[in-house]
């Protein structure tokens, strides 16, 4: 509540939403699986701003008979904007390109405009697109193979080349499970969480250690593969063409190779597979294309902060704990759209007698290491040569 509703009246959750946040953290006794959704708006002093995401980055705005969620949060989206739009010349002005984009929405067709949007990368959806009848599963879990079942995260090893929050979350909730994470980044590209509120990225990486490869280098590629192969888990978030230019195939290592990982983790704003594998998604755009929102007379409200990303975390961690638990070598395929269209419903009325909580983030985390601090460590303990 403290997220979600306008400035001055907050809002209840949809029908459910606690209830299925709570079955999704049941691999992890003793989770405040519903602390999550607050803990990015707890160490950055967000509050809930209605139609305006809490992050301040997305809207949902009006369009012919329905509503579309524009999501402008890097500085290369804000200047995408007149190539999707189709501008002569560019707003001078933030205030004037949300106008703009508001404008154009209102006179639109919010299909076309969102195939267009799709087309340069823009991350942009019309409310409630993944949801209805044939929606896709949140997490499809595909068995490949045979292997022994894990009772617990004792010794499992991870392998996290995530970025941002949804799959560290993941990454996080398997290190406080007992599993050994090794946070890969690239030395060219590392996580752009590093560059916002420092707690944050100490919150979800502070139980990792940290690996940092030249990427640009066959060397580097050498010694990723080496790392993935090694790997129990792997977590990747990554467009599934961003992967394939490193050679690394999720199904195909499974699969193939029974010394490699035994569970392959791929979190995608709509699925690994289909027209919408490569399309870009944050969490405030992908649970507007779930329905994940509240509603008020005068139409749809965001649902606490970006809540995609920490629904996914925690469906995608929970899942990998049950898969391993159960015996098996698995490809999970998370759909953050889908994800939140499994929990969307109709908006219960805010309880006049509750107090609306602050949000809160665990404090029990220790500092993230520093870019690569731990590579020669890491590779040294796995048998990889540098």
């Amino acid at each position: 509540m403290a997220l979600t509703g306008w400035p001055d009246e907050p809002l209840g959750p949809p029908r459910g939403l606690v209830e299925g946040i709570e079955r999704l953290a049941r691999p992890f006794p003793g989770l405040d699986a519903l602390a999550l959704l607050g803990e990015r708006a707890a160490l950055m002093g967000l509050w809930r701003r209605g139609a305006t995401s809490c992050g301040g980055s997305c809207r949902l705005l009006p369009s012919a008979d329905e509503f579309v969620a524009v999501s402008l949060p890097r500085d290369e989206d804000m200047e995408m904007v007149p190539a999707w739009l189709e501008l002569d010349t560019a707003p001078a002005s933030t205030p004037a390109v949300w106008s703009t984009v508001a404008s154009r929405l209102r006179d639109g067709d919010p299909h076309a405009l969102t195939a267009r949007a799709k087309l340069l990368g823009l991350p942009i959806s019309r409310l409630g697109e993944a949801a209805g009848p044939e929606m896709r599963r949140g997490v499809v879990l595909t068995r490949l193979g045979e292997a022994s079942p894990r009772p617990d995260m004792t010794g499992v090893v991870v392998v996290d080349l995530s970025a941002l929050w949804a799959g560290p979350l993941c990454g996080d909730l398997l290190a406080r499970a007992g599993a050994t994470v090794v946070k890969v980044e690239s030395t060219q590209r590392p996580d752009g969480a590093r560059r916002g509120t420092r707690e944050f990225f100490d919150l979800l990486n502070g139980r990792k250690r940290s690996v940092a490869l030249n990427l640009q280098s066959s060397q580097g590629v050498r010694v990723l593969h080496a790392l993935v192969r090694q790997a129990d888990v792997v977590i990747e978030a990554s467009r599934p063409r961003a992967l394939a230019q490193f050679g690394l195939d999720g199904r195909q290592m499974v699969q193939a190779d029974e010394h490699g990982p035994q569970a392959w983790i791929s979190i995608t704003g709509y699925g690994r597979s289909g027209d919408d594998a490569n399309r870009v998604a944050f969490g405030d755009d992908a649970a507007a294309a779930g329905g994940l929102v509240t509603w008020t007379d005068d139409g749809p409200l965001f649902c606490a902060d970006a809540i995609a990303d920490p629904l996914t975390g925690l469906a995608a961690a929970g899942a990998c704990v049950d898969a391993l638990r159960s015996g098996g070598r698995f490809l999970l395929d998370v759909s953050m759209a889908a994800v939140s269209a499994e929990l969307a419903g109709p908006t219960l009325p805010a309880p006049a007698e509750r107090a609306v909580a602050t949000p809160h983030a665990r404090s029990d985390t220790p500092r993230a290491p520093d870019l690569g601090a731990d590579t020669d460590q890491v590779l040294a303990a796995l048998g990889i040569e540098p």
